[in-house]
């Protein structure tokens, strides 16, 4: 898979000079270009309150999906509730507040809203420092707003059994950060050649190559991904979310990832990779439009019907998506209500006419929302 004379891209003689063929990614860069064109165009027919709340559903998404994609699950509904609070959307209710929640957002939030602003050495520590509140990755501690020093050992990207573990990628040694890095601060904080969209995807992979972290490397990548297509859309707002559809193609990404750090710096392959994610990330941002839309006639049908704070609230649950079947006990403990104020608050649903039983079986009955 290496060249004979070197292992990893970062140890050719012409780092890092990418290459790639851009006639070849022109039909995909048309292909974004022309979704992102569509959803844009979509989003100017509706109102603001409207744009707000599909942006909501961008970065909630966003959020969970690029922690995801590193294993860790995040509680929707403490996301959701700290990025409305942080862009004064109104939700009603909020979740309490989570500190490593709250990091994992300030830094999306920062890449995005801020994408105007340089990227600088200072502004990366804060959101590595963001990213790891106390210190630690799990029971390790870690260097927290400091490029990592290989006190023990060589950065490397492992999987497997101790003992039989698998050596997927070496990053450069911890003496050369403060060139390599210094050389993509430069690029990134330049007006280069790369059409926005690729400068985009190289910049995920040229940060994840050099790995400058002890920890959150992907992460960080990402919302740098993210915060040149903010550039590129001309707008801090965001509607879709790169993050969500690498999870969904996560065993792609990583294998990518290690074939073409592991190739040469002829990187035309990773980029139309990119590019088709984006692609689909901007197409599923058409459905989350739609799930917003829906969300608001449904409310607007039903301003006039009274309605306690446990009905909006499971409510608003079903209507974003929930997970299994709702049934009243499952009310109760969402609602922390009793059974009978459970049964009683969707009795008086079914009647009104927004909720009705489920036609599926089982052995408890359960709940719909009835469709328009």
């Amino acid at each position: 898979m290496n060249s004979g004379e070197y292992t990893y891209i970062w140890q050719t003689p012409d780092w890092p000079h990418w290459r790639y063929d851009l006639a070849a990614l022109a039909q995909p860069l048309a292909a974004v270009s022309r979704a992102q064109g569509l959803l844009l165009g979509r989003l100017t027919d509706v109102g603001l309150g409207l744009r707000d709340q599909a942006s909501l559903a961008a970065l909630t998404e966003d959020v969970l999906k690029t922690s995801e994609i590193e294993g860790e699950r995040l509680e929707a509904s403490t996301v959701r509730s700290s990025i409305a609070r942080r862009l004064g959307v109104d939700i009603g209710a909020l979740a309490p507040m989570d500190r490593h929640v709250e990091g994992v957002v300030e830094m999306v939030l920062d890449a995005t809203l801020q994408c105007g602003q340089a990227l600088t050495r200072e502004r990366l520590f804060a959101w590595h420092a963001a990213l790891f509140p106390t210190g630690r990755s799990g029971l390790a501690t870690i260097r927290v707003g400091a490029f990592r020093d290989d006190a023990d050992g060589p950065m490397q990207v492992v999987s497997g059994p101790l003992g039989r573990q698998r050596v997927h990628f070496e990053a450069p040694p911890a003496a050369r950060l403060a060139r390599d890095m210094a050389s993509f601060l430069d690029w990134f904080n330049h007006d280069t050649a790369e059409p926005p969209l690729l400068k985009a995807g190289l910049a995920q992979l040229w940060f994840v190559t050099v790995h400058p972290f002890d920890d959150g490397n992907g992460r960080i990548a990402r919302a740098i991904g993210d915060l040149l297509l903010a550039r590129a859309d001309g707008s801090p707002q965001r509607f879709y979310s790169l993050s969500a559809q690498l999870q969904r193609e996560r065993s792609a990404y990583y294998n990518i990832l290690e074939r073409t750090q592991k190739e040469s710096l002829e990187v035309t392959d990773w980029l139309r990779w990119f590019l088709d994610m984006l692609l689909e990330a901007v197409t599923a941002a058409q459905h989350t439009l739609d799930a917003v839309l829906v969300k608001a006639r449904f409310w607007q049908r039903w301003a006039a019907q009274p309605l306690n704070e446990r009905q909006v609230k499971l409510l608003n649950k079903l209507l974003d998506g929930f997970e299994g079947k709702l049934t009243s006990g499952k009310w109760a403990a969402i609602a922390k209500c009793s059974s009978d104020t459970a049964l009683r608050d969707i009795s008086e649903l079914l009647a009104a006419g927004l909720l009705r039983k489920s036609a599926a079986g089982g052995r408890s009955t359960s709940y719909e929302l009835v469709a328009d």
